[in-house]
């Protein structure tokens, strides 16, 4: 018998979590001016919106912000997305000398940052590159580390963290997927 998903984060929870990783942002930068906050495609994009939306109501100011597709720069491209949706990276700022935030939803493997991270450096050298995630699920393949973390969840390798947010999906919420055995692991 297969398990149904589980929602492990409610839209009531689902702000909090957004907020909890803005005021750790805040505390380590009380002022922005030298911070970019950059959305990973696709889910990391309005998460990152919501955190520079949290950071003006504490702050009163603006991190810039900016746009990483990571599609060309996984290493793991052919197996698990054979032909991808390319949407272009958009940071309109330069990043050089400056501390890059990058914003994912689900930390797991460290894949995703990595590519994120190579893609960045394509567009700069930033002073220093810290990670922000919705959800930190664990089971790394690569020695990645997030900086803020909203919540961590203890998973399995026949689990999967997914996400949902406004706009791209009709809900803010979190599930635990359980993968049957043919699917595997993603």
């Amino acid at each position: 018998m297969e398990k149904a998903p589980k929602k492990i984060v409610t839209k009531e929870e689902f702000p909090k979590l957004v907020k909890k990783i803005a005021k750790e942002i805040h505390q380590r930068h009380p002022t922005l001016d030298d911070v970019v906050i950059v959305g990973i495609r696709t889910r990391g994009v309005p998460i990152a919106k919501r955190i520079i939306g949290e950071l003006k109501k504490i702050s009163n100011s603006e991190p810039s912000f900016g746009i990483l597709d990571i599609s060309f720069y996984r290493d793991d491209l052919s197996k698990k997305y054979p032909f991808p949706e390319v949407l272009g990276t958009q940071i309109e700022t330069s990043v050089d000398l400056k501390t890059v935030i990058l914003v994912d939803d689900v930390l797991y493997t460290g894949r995703t940052v990595r590519a994120a991270m190579d893609e960045l450096l394509d567009h700069g050298r930033p002073s220093r590159i810290e990670v922000a995630v919705l959800i930190d699920r664990g089971l790394r393949e690569l020695p990645i580390c997030a900086d803020y973390i909203g919540m961590k969840v203890d998973t399995e390798n026949n689990q999967l963290i997914e996400v949902k947010i406004r706009p791209v999906d009709s809900e803010d919420a979190v599930y635990l997927v359980y993968l049957t055995q043919r699917e595997g692991k993603r």
